[in-house]
């Protein structure tokens, strides 16, 4: 590979942030874990998902930073990414959308006629995201919601059906994104006040927008709780439970209303740890029982 593809592929891969997927697709192969109990999916199978779970997930990234390239380049946090300094065309990145979208379609239909009709609306919810922001201050739980697609995805993928259980770890996922979105959010607040975008911060103010955000995280404590007895998992996974309940109140601990300095350490470190940890929880009790 020459330095000048590979310096291409770089440079996508930071558009979309790359290593952000370590936040949902633990969640997704947690799904393909519990559905593993009851069904044998092949290589294969385990494959597609993967490829589908990061294809969709860079296309919806890709179409976001299409859509907000305009307000990226106005924000200072936000003007060294990749389109609005120039690394980055919007028909580059255009293309990019168009290809993780047609791979996402590909995958989806490698591992079933009902994955591959599901892969059309699901697109464009996950897409439908990048305009929230201009209507409506409950755009974090629109997002949370859009991943939160991932494992149940994950799930028919193999199953062939949806299951109540696995709705837990999806509502799961859902309140966690949209707690720790919330957060991050409160970068932003002053800016989103001046260019008329919505958030709950920006709407309601940082205090009682972290409150939300704390609620939100009980809720996937509850929820993650709920799937553990839906599923009769293993009471190890409780330990595992524990420990994110415990990093979710160190994430909130770090991150204040007046002091945002700790928020990447909270939004990148913490939350890829509860994610790795709760995959590793599912699969330790998956093993036990």
């Amino acid at each position: 590979m020459n330095s000048g593809l590979k310096n291409k592929i770089l440079v996508y891969g930071r558009m979309i942030k790359f290593s952000h997927t370590i936040f949902a697709l633990p969640f997704a192969l947690s799904a393909v874990v519990m559905a593993w109990e009851k069904h044998s999916p092949s290589v294969g199978a385990f494959v597609f998902i993967l490829v589908a779970m990061v294809s969709a997930r860079s296309a919806a990234m890709g179409f976001n930073r299409i859509v907000d390239a305009e307000i990226d380049l106005k924000n200072e946090r936000t003007a060294i990414r990749e389109i609005p300094s120039g690394l980055l065309s919007k028909k580059e990145s255009f293309l990019f959308v168009l290809f993780s979208s047609l791979v996402f379609i590909f995958s989806a239909a490698m591992l079933s006629h009902l994955c591959f009709i599901l892969s059309f609306p699901v697109l464009f919810f996950l897409m439908f995201y990048s305009y929230t922001k201009r209507f409506t201050k409950y755009c974090h739980l629109y997002l949370g919601f859009a991943i939160s697609l991932a494992p149940v995805g994950a799930w028919v993928a193999i199953a062939g059906t949806l299951s109540w259980s696995v709705i837990f770890l999806s509502l799961g996922l859902m309140t966690y994104i949209a707690g720790f979105d919330i957060l991050y959010s409160c970068q932003d607040i002053d800016f989103d006040k001046n260019q008329g975008l919505f958030s709950l911060p920006s709407k309601i103010g940082p205090e009682k927008a972290m409150l939300i955000s704390s609620i939100f995280h009980v809720g996937t404590i509850v929820f993650l709780f709920s799937m553990y007895i839906a599923f009769g998992m293993h009471p190890v996974f409780l330990v595992f439970l524990s420990s994110i309940g415990m990093l979710l109140i160190l994430e909130h601990r770090l991150v204040k209303p007046d002091n945002l300095t700790h928020i990447n350490i909270a939004f990148f470190h913490v939350n890829s740890v509860i994610s790795v940890l709760l995959f590793i929880g599912v699969l330790t009790q998956g093993f036990l029982k």
